[in-house]
């Protein structure tokens, strides 16, 4: 057990700093250290998706009873798993971080002083994703591992899953964050963020419900009645800011699809320095990809 946790320990930091190091190294590429990081931080992202996304998938179609059925890769992926979610909180500050510096508002010397204000501002928009990440190893994990026994791993699988909703996520931020906006891969890559997130996060907890119900034989909207208060109060506070973060998808879809973002294109510049004067602090991309200003050209990510 301990040596996988070493593993994942070792696997997405790891990734992380090769990847960074060949796109500022490769001569085709030379890419600044802000721009390795970005994007480095995505590909990490995208990568543990489609790992977690082929071990969900791997897991379920193996259980025939979804309750008392067990695979060895359950476990082992969470345990494999948990390191990421403590080297995203840091990638995503670094990426943060990054984009202050990017839009000129520190100097590079003098960076170092305000790396605490830096920190204090990211916990500060980026809360909900980070307490997210926070109760994924703090409650998610034991739960997961020590508390269920072995039972329901077909449920966990399935959990997994949701994760194919990332990479297109991942994408749309680095098109985002390069002014790609206009171009038709940020469109089709919008709407199948949409359509997926929709799917794999949204979808979750009924399809799970309608599973147990059809397992245990009970009317589908019999089963929150019939699972422990407990299974009932996770699944809420899972799908709550799943709910929320698909709000905010849609509402930058309906901006992306409804042609606003052609509109104020040519109001970039004029809108970029407005957000100059804003108190004289720069209000980058949240870390998370997730938007809340109106005003954003961009469709908002995860």
């Amino acid at each position: 057990m301990l040596t996988i946790l070493a593993a994942g320990s070792v696997f997405f930091p790891g990734l992380f700093l090769l990847s960074k190091q060949c796109l500022k190294s490769i001569p085709a590429l030379r890419w600044s250290e802000g721009d390795a990081v970005i994007v480095s931080a995505r590909l990490v992202s995208s990568v543990q998706a489609v790992m977690a996304s082929s071990a969900g998938y791997i897991i379920a179609s193996s259980c025939n009873d979804i309750l008392e059925d067990q695979h060895w890769l359950t476990s082992s992926y969470i345990m494999f798993a948990v390191p990421y979610f403590v080297y995203d909180i840091y990638a995503m500050f670094m990426c943060y971080w990054y984009k202050l510096r990017v839009k000129g508002h520190e100097e590079a010397s003098a960076a170092p002083q305000h790396m605490g204000t830096a920190l204090t501002s990211y916990l500060r928009r980026e809360f909900l994703m980070v307490l997210h990440h926070v109760v994924m190893v703090t409650v998610c994990f034991p739960v997961s591992v020590f508390w269920r026994q072995g039972k329901g791993d077909y449920f966990q699988g399935i959990m997994f899953m949701a994760e194919l909703s990332t990479p297109s996520v991942c994408l749309g931020k680095i098109l985002i964050q390069y002014k790609q906006q206009h171009t038709l891969l940020h469109k089709v890559n919008g709407a199948l963020m949409l359509i997926t997130f929709f799917i794999c996060r949204v979808l979750l907890f009924p399809y799970l419900y309608y599973v147990y119900g059809r397992y245990a034989s009970i009317p589908f909207h019999m089963v929150p009645l019939s699972v422990p208060w407990h299974c009932n109060l996770g699944a809420a506070l899972l799908m709550a800011p799943q709910l929320y973060w698909f709000s905010l998808i849609c509402r930058g879809a309906l901006r992306l699809f409804t042609g606003s973002s052609r509109s104020q294109r040519p109001r970039a510049a004029s809108s970029a320095a407005k957000e100059r004067q804003t108190d004289g602090n720069p209000l980058p991309q949240p870390a998370n990809g997730y938007s809340t200003r109106s005003t954003e050209p961009e469709l908002a990510t995860h």
